[in-house]
């Protein structure tokens, strides 16, 4: 078996797009799997006594982020366009994500989602638009009902505890057992520390 990393992503983190479009491919170089955990900020930002992203909170802050966003992506060879409202709810995409966290197109349904919200700026929290990403990826749109049933709705929330449990403030964030890598410009640390963690 190979060892394996849980990325842990919000669907309206600005940093975990990027993550979330090479982290397994990074992964996969190594001989690491990737298991996709979603879990919601807001209430862990709430803790912290945040009400909206820390981005619009301190707009000098946010300025940096959204110019630093357009250098991650160019240098990384994937489209990016500033959304026209920000955050998003990622919250029915990541009861679907989460419900179904052990089928074999999550990870297309993840970056799918992050494509449609950072570059080509459509509302991931439409319904219409989850069905059509769900079909774009070959899937049956009847899994948008998963962001409605009560198990969707309680593993997000357990997930959602547990990431804060784990400690984790911030999204993108890299856990392998107790070790926490948190940004996107982690990946690759965390995935070579997951690498040599497993070596005899």
């Amino acid at each position: 078996m190979s060892p394996s990393l849980e990325f842990w992503f919000e669907f309206a983190s600005t940093y975990s797009y990027p993550a979330a479009m090479r982290v397994e491919a990074v992964a996969q170089r190594a001989g690491v799997s990737v298991v996709w955990r979603p879990f919601l900020l807001g209430p862990i930002f709430a803790e912290q006594g945040w009400n909206d992203s820390p981005f619009n909170l301190y707009p000098a802050k946010g300025r940096y982020m959204w110019r630093d966003l357009e250098r991650i992506c160019a240098a990384q060879g994937i489209a990016f366009r500033r959304p026209s409202a920000f955050p998003r709810s990622g919250l029915r995409a990541a009861r679907i994500a989460c419900h179904h966290a052990d089928a074999p197109w999550v990870p297309d349904f993840v970056r799918a989602v992050y494509r449609a919200n950072f570059a080509e700026d459509r509302d991931v929290a439409d319904p219409v638009v989850l069905r059509d990403l769900l079909a774009s990826i070959g899937e049956d749109r009847s899994r948008l009902e998963a962001a409605s049933a009560p198990e969707a709705k309680g593993a997000l929330r357990t997930q959602t505890e547990r990431a804060a449990a784990l400690g984790i403030f911030g999204a993108p964030t890299i856990a392998i057992g107790e070790e926490l890598f948190w940004g996107n410009d982690r990946v690759e640390q965390a995935v070579e520390w997951c690498a040599r963690a497993e070596l005899p």
